[in-house]
């Protein structure tokens, strides 16, 4: 029986170096796709305040606009990690889940320290992988050399402009058939 050899997995790896500007982009961009036909998934990093005021960290799912909390607040004073690892976890399900169900796109919000320890959101990228389903990810500047070891050859640096994702996206959408 012959094997048919499977395209590789497209990421698109978008330089994190101004993350706000970077999230908007890729949260814009998979909306316009979405509401052009596309059943796009994943999760975009935003920061906010609190009710109390306080500065914090959500991720914002792209299909339900469901928000996790991913800092917590650690009390005054506290210099310690704040990072919600409960909550990350939960994000990082809810993308796996899409990528089971069959999306176009997946959005995977960066990689970074904890990505580059092969926890945080290392799930959800290998399950679109998996799935064979393009990804759109930013990439921390501090964590580059992590980011070639762990995506390799499936990486294109892309540059954060909406016509440099819009070029990749119809590269990516006929190398995968879609």
């Amino acid at each position: 029986m012959d094997r048919v050899a499977l395209p590789p997995t497209p990421i698109a790896a978008l330089p994190a170096q101004d993350s706000a500007n970077v999230q908007a982009l890729m949260r814009d961009f998979a909306l316009e796709l979405a509401q052009a036909g596309a059943r796009v998934a994943g999760m975009t990093q935003m920061r906010g305040a609190d009710p109390a005021g306080r500065s914090r960290i959500f991720l914002r799912d792209l299909a339900s606009e469901a928000e996790f909390l991913i800092s917590q607040d650690l009390g005054p004073g506290s210099v310690a990690c704040n990072l919600d690892t409960g909550e990350l976890a939960m994000a990082c399900a809810a993308v796996e889940r899409a990528a089971r169900d069959g999306a176009d796109l997946i959005v995977v919000s960066k990689f970074a320290k904890q990505e580059a320890e092969r926890g945080g959101l290392c799930d959800a990228f290998r399950a679109a992988m998996t799935a064979r389903i393009p990804v759109i990810a930013a990439v921390s500047p501090h964590f580059r050399e992590e980011w070639r070891i762990f995506a390799g050859p499936l990486a294109e640096d892309v540059e954060p402009t909406r016509d440099a994702l819009a070029k990749w996206w119809m590269r990516a959408s006929l190398r995968q058939g879609r």
